[in-house]
């Protein structure tokens, strides 16, 4: 698999290797992969006994099969994911992929430990030293902190806006310390967002600290996550007879085109749903055929504030030949604060089940969908992006109970913050990263 410039697909292709250290092309576009390799025969011999490490360790080596062998593959699967994707049965019609079992407790656990285990694997073996640098919109950056924090050879620098992310959030990317630096930015996401992307096109701020990125801009968070859409694919597909559709909770839109890059690849899907929260920019593309960002909006579903969500230019390079329209594939949903809170109550009173204020987006949106079409008997497998502990003041406000925190998250409640507070500027960050390191 070779990767090319969302801006260029007649330019150089680059090894997966580069691609993930360089995080965006020179030209500032997104590395998209230059063909679709057919995984279809592979992905329909999974079933529902195989477990997540042994299916990502077939996927790694059948995307990547002049780097790893079949034993390679899956000694990197079992490094990247000691926690696994779950399956819960929601309701009729709806089905929970719950993505929050790993350390921090967000579906971006799963992109950033494989990632984690890929560049310490390529940078021992050339002596290197990089510095990691990403923004966060709430779950990025707490699931980057725990991946990266005390790999060899790797500096981990994390922006994120202040007073915009959870307490919960906020404290797992402030209390690791070590190569582990938060800068607390006086701004919105999208300042933090556009802060990085102006530090990767500053070339010679990216030889001095050879600079990458954990993004889902990062192809190399953006492929491992296809695969747990391919696992309940497997888990399903018996009862779904090779169709399925996925209800996505979408704010960067990376969750999203990681589940599109699966379809591509071979999985069958009927349907995505894109849920989104106020910050609706795609939904409203779907509809009008008109992208028009702005700035983003602080709701209840915090990590999905995007007013201009990077991956939406991966999408559009995925549908940019025109063998088939994306609104034959894609649909959009937005969610307002309202929506979001009553659905929590909802699924609380009806089902027992505590969501996070993203996950409900999803649950939203599935629901409209079955409505859509009654006495269907589809199936559609809702993400549930988070761990509801991880937004406790959410759901007292919501459904009037406070989630169990995990023991993995309470722990950090008590340490000590620490970060470092700068103006929404790329020269602010300039100097703090030529200052530190």
């Amino acid at each position: 698999m070779r990767f090319v410039s969302t801006r260029d697909r007649s330019g150089r292709d680059v090894s997966f290797g580069e691609a993930m250290f360089r995080g965006l092309a020179p030209d500032g576009g997104l590395y998209q992969p230059t063909t679709d390799p057919d995984l279809r025969a592979l992905i329909r011999s999974f079933g529902a006994d195989m477990s997540f490490v042994d299916l990502a360790g077939a996927l790694i080596q059948g995307l990547f099969p002049e780097e790893y062998d079949a034993a390679s593959a899956r000694d990197l699967a079992l490094r990247a994911f000691p926690f696994a994707p779950q399956l819960r049965r929601l309701e009729p019609g709806v089905v929970l992929l719950e993505l929050f079992h790993g350390p921090s407790c967000a579906f971006k656990d799963f992109g950033a430990s494989f990632l984690a285990a890929s560049m310490e694997e390529h940078l021992k073996a050339r002596g290197e030293r990089a510095t990691i640098l990403t923004a966060t919109s709430g779950d990025t950056g707490s699931a980057v902190a725990q991946a990266f924090h005390g790999r060899e050879n790797i500096d981990v620098v994390i922006l994120y806006p202040s007073g915009r992310v959870s307490p919960l959030q906020e404290q797992q990317l402030t209390t690791l310390g070590g190569n582990v630096l938060a800068l607390e930015v006086t701004g919105s996401f999208d300042d933090c967002q556009r802060m990085v992307k102006d530090a990767f096109v500053d070339e010679a701020l990216n030889d001095r600290l050879n600079l990458t990125s954990a993004n889902s801009i990062n192809v190399g968070r953006l492929i491992p996550q296809s695969f747990y859409y391919i696992y309940a694919f497997a888990q399903l597909k018996e009862e779904v007879e090779d169709e399925i559709v996925f209800a996505v909770p979408s704010g960067n839109f990376g969750n999203l085109t990681a589940g599109v890059l699966g379809w591509r690849w071979g999985m069958p899907v009927s349907e995505f749903i894109a849920a989104t929260n106020a910050n609706d920019v795609v939904p409203q593309y779907l509809d009008t055929g008109v992208f028009t960002p702005r700035p983003s909006l602080k709701t209840l579903a915090n990590a999905m504030d995007v007013g201009n969500p990077s991956n939406f230019e991966r999408l559009q390079a995925i549908f940019a030949d025109g063998m088939l329209d994306i609104n034959s594939l894609i649909s959009g949903v937005a969610v307002s604060d309202d929506l979001i809170r009553r659905t929590m109550r909802d699924v609380w009173e009806r089902d027992g089940e505590l969501v996070c204020p993203h996950t409900a987006t999803g649950v939203y949106a599935a629901r409209e969908r079955l409505a859509a079409e009654p006495g269907s008997d589809a199936t559609v497998v809702t993400l549930a992006t988070a761990h509801p502990a991880k937004f406790v003041e959410v759901s007292r406000e919501a459904v009037g109970v406070e989630p169990e925190i995990p023991e993995r998250l309470a722990r950090l409640l008590d340490l000590p913050k620490e970060s470092v507070v700068i103006e929404p500027t790329v020269d602010a960050l300039r100097a703090v990263l030529l200052d530190r390191y």
